[in-house]
């Protein structure tokens, strides 16, 4: 596939580097897992729902925020499209979580993956039957074609060809494993291979390929929602890579750092939580406290709640009164927008 057949590139030290720290947190997460089994819970219950929400709302389908629990941990029955595809992308993280040791990476599995995350479409779990551009809409109603993906017809070909190409690099140790992941992601999005729902799908494969290579953060912080925070500079060095990918002369370091930088955050995060969260004390209560603690500026319940998707309002306003109480924060008005900030 494209970015495999690439000879001799050469990482810039800021890459080693980044791949060397990530290393080194990859080491330490299994002393951060056995901290304890409440942090966890806490941490994997947020972090399948910012995932969901996050990759989905990514590709502009949103529900109620008051419906993301009851879809994603209490398994609710969808009301319509939207959540359906909610609940679908909660079903695809399932698979992953619980089989990613057997599941190979071939395109009956990305099929799985893309039908699964689709819920109830037509086409879920089926390649392009159409060709598809990636199109840029300006301010002033025009829309430019940024890139052409593989056509609809050469699509199976190029899948099959993609998956046997990234198993050949791990088994040959031809790039290290990171690398490998990024050439896999960017080649699938180059390819392009479903009428809608791609986007959804490399993340699905990303945390799939990071679990199988013991990169296994992706399960307490959701690289989704760190994605969607970053997404102006996600599109921006995906842009950069892909330019020239057709004749398999594009430059991969863009979008490599971005990736890098990517798992880099989340380790950090889930560093910061696992070891200042300590087991004797409530683990919610701690995750609501640290997300206040991080507050720069005035903040409300809202922002909070956004923060800790695990935790319900009713504890996080206890949690509030308590460090009101204890002159911690300060109110400063009044009602369910009142602004707060840290004393």
């Amino acid at each position: 596939m494209n970015s495999f057949k690439r000879e001799n590139t050469e990482l810039p030290l800021s890459s080693v580097w980044l791949m060397n720290s990530i290393a080194e947190y990859k080491g330490k997460q299994e002393l951060y897992a056995k901290q304890s089994p409440q942090v966890l819970k806490s941490l994997l219950e947020a972090a399948l729902i910012e995932s969901a929400e996050s990759s989905n709302r990514i590709e502009g389908v949103t529900v109620e925020k008051s419906r993301l629990k009851p879809l994603i941990i209490g398994h609710s029955k969808p009301k319509d499209r939207s959540e359906e595809e909610i609940a679908g992308y909660r079903k695809a993280l399932d698979l992953i979580h619980a089989k990613f040791r057997s599941l190979k990476i071939s395109p009956e599995t990305i099929k799985e993956l893309h039908r699964l995350c689709r819920g109830e479409s037509w086409d879920a779990g089926k390649w392009k039957e159409k060709d598809n551009d990636i199109i840029r809409k300006h301010p002033d109603g025009r829309v430019e074609v940024i890139f052409k993906p593989v056509s609809a017809a050469k699509t199976p070909r190029m899948m099959k060809q993609l998956c046997l190409s990234y198993e050949h690099s791990i088994s040959q140790l031809k790039y290290p494993e990171l690398y490998a992941v990024v050439c896999l992601v960017l080649d699938f999005l180059s390819i392009h291979p479903f009428r809608d729902g791609n986007g959804r799908v490399s993340r699905l494969l990303t945390l799939l390929a990071l679990y199988q290579h013991d990169f296994t953060v992706g399960k307490y912080i959701s690289l989704e929602r760190i994605v969607e925070q970053s997404k102006d500079t996600y599109y921006e060095a995906l842009n950069k890579s892909s330019q020239k990918w057709h004749e398999a002369k594009h430059n991969i370091i863009p979008w490599f750092s971005y990736f890098l930088g990517t798992i880099l955050a989340a380790y950090k995060e889930f560093e910061e939580r696992a070891v200042n969260i300590k087991p004797g004390r409530g683990a919610k209560t701690q995750i609501v406290t640290q997300a206040i603690e991080r507050q720069v500026g005035e903040f409300n319940l809202s922002d909070i709640e956004r923060e800790c998707p695990s935790v319900s309002r009713d504890m996080i306003k206890i949690i509030f009164r308590e460090l009101q109480k204890a002159k911690k924060i300060k109110c400063l008005g009044k009602g369910k927008s009142a602004k707060w900030k840290n004393i």
